[in-house]
């Protein structure tokens, strides 16, 4: 049976080209036949990355069946995975997130999470001295991946370990790391064709805070104006967002790369709260500026209270 590597819903560029990473190698090192796949279509930076690289864009899925091979790659939370994650035979994670609970698998496996900013930089170590044989797309695909979940090491979740992997990659693909950074950002940036409920929901996650709900919603942007004069209809489609996907709130995060900065749209006395009793903020009109807040993972959720 194929394997099928896949990451989180709404896939970001770790979350796309992890996949294909992974699948080469199980492919082309491992003799294991692999298919990487995406569970939605990806965002503007990670279609970048399959352009650039003439990468071939993976299959999306809506679900996995019974027994099917998988290996879940950036994350490992049910919630962002296929609704019948556990009735599939799970066989590997790799994943930089905190281990949240609940998959179930068929039985032993193998799980590598690691404090590292990006699922690639992970993978290049487990790879080793194979990274030899790893053609140019796919080097381009970790290096992407690195630069994007590091936002060109700016995120305080960077490593030097992942600045050090990144610095190799691009030394070995003859890439200058500001240049093609700035490449990858203003695709990220480019959002003038989505829908308010689309950017709401395009690099989010769920979380729960003492029994309040929140879909967490970060647009990581070199032009943060282009969202944020949108403010009035994105706080409007909010309700609707959080009565489709079964949460109490949407809480958006417009982070600015290159002023290392976020901005929290404040829609309501709820959102207020947030923001004043987990960044130590006064919130006064409806948005709060955050100086230097710039990760989901590191900054905003484990700083969340209601």
């Amino acid at each position: 049976m194929t394997v099928q590597v896949f990451g989180h819903k709404s896939p970001d560029t770790d979350s796309t080209g992890s996949p294909i990473i992974w699948a080469w190698y199980l492919n082309e090192i491992k003799g294991v036949a692999a298919e990487a796949k995406l569970l939605g279509e990806p965002n503007t930076e990670a279609a970048f990355l399959l352009e650039r690289w003439n990468l071939d864009k993976p299959e999306i899925i809506a679900d996995v069946t019974d027994d099917q091979a998988v290996v879940i790659v950036d994350t490992n939370n049910p919630a962002e995975l296929p609704a019948n994650i556990n009735g599939a035979d799970v066989q590997a994670i790799i994943d930089h997130h905190k281990l949240v609970g609940g998959l179930e698998t068929k039985g032993p496996i193998d799980i590598t999470i690691r404090p590292l900013a990006c699922t690639a930089t992970i993978m290049y170590d487990l790879i080793g001295d194979d990274m030899a044989k790893m053609p140019e797309a796919i080097k381009g695909a970790a290096l992407t991946c690195i630069l994007s979940d590091t936002l060109e090491f700016r995120s305080p979740t960077t490593t030097d370990h992942d600045r050090a992997v990144a610095e190799k990659l691009a030394a070995d693909l003859g890439i200058d790391i500001a240049a093609y950074a700035a490449e990858m950002f203003a695709a990220k940036s480019d959002v003038s064709s989505f829908s308010d409920a689309e950017l709401l929901r395009m690099d989010s996650k769920e979380y729960a805070v003492e029994g309040t709900k929140f879909r967490v919603s970060v647009l990581e942007t070199t032009a943060p104006a282009v969202v944020l004069d949108r403010q009035a209809s994105l706080m409007e489609t909010m309700t609707t967002v959080a009565s489709e996907d079964g949460v109490d709130q949407v809480l958006l995060f417009v982070v600015d790369i290159l002023n290392e900065e976020a901005t929290l749209m404040v829609p309501n006395d709820l959102v207020k709260a947030v923001a004043e009793k987990s960044f130590g903020v006064t919130v006064e009109g409806d948005a709060v500026v955050l100086p230097g807040i710039m990760s989901r993972k590191k900054q905003i959720i484990p700083n969340l209270k209601v």
